[in-house]
């Protein structure tokens, strides 16, 4: 016997107040980065989104818009889902709604990086109609469990998907 459960969620800006809910998503290091891009969506140059279990009000999905990275695009990045509730759909409803936004602004294309050692998110960008354009060295900085940092470099895949439709 199998059963669904339906979890209504919306999708709502993430502000200052929810990053102490939002742990799960990443270091400390991390979340002052997530601070500093809501800081950019003050200035209209970002936009940062949270999916929230409907009655809870907290954040099971963070995701940054970015309209400074790319030319004509909008480019999505900082995605993270608390890992409890992967596979189960929020990611899929965050970057709808990033795109979404990327199209209130008037732009045709959203574009996102994944690194090459994560198949399981390659395979939803996919999913959701986005195709590899480019492949790129990234890095950023990364807190270990000590408070020490470091830095980070991998090779990414770069996916675009046109908005019009």
């Amino acid at each position: 016997m199998s059963a669904e459960v339906v979890i209504p969620i919306y999708v709502r800006d993430l502000t200052h107040a929810d990053l102490p809910h939002c742990t799960w998503a990443g270091s400390p290091l991390h979340l002052r980065s997530v601070a500093k891009e809501l800081e950019r969506v003050a200035a209209g140059v970002a936009e940062y989104l949270a999916v929230c279990v409907a009655k809870t009000d907290r954040p099971v999905a963070i995701g940054g818009v970015d309209y400074e990275q790319a030319v004509g695009s909008g480019t999505i990045h900082q995605l993270s889902t608390m890992p409890a509730v992967q596979s189960c759909g929020f990611g899929t409803a965050l970057i709808e709604e990033a795109e979404q936004r990327i199209r209130g602004r008037g732009l045709t294309r959203a574009e996102l990086c994944v690194e090459h050692d994560n198949p399981r998110a390659h395979a939803l960008y996919e999913r959701l109609g986005y195709v590899v354009f480019d492949n790129v060295l990234d890095a950023w900085d990364e807190e270990k469990l000590d408070g020490t940092i470091s830095r980070y470099e991998t090779m990414c895949a770069v996916l675009a998907k046109d908005l019009r439709d």
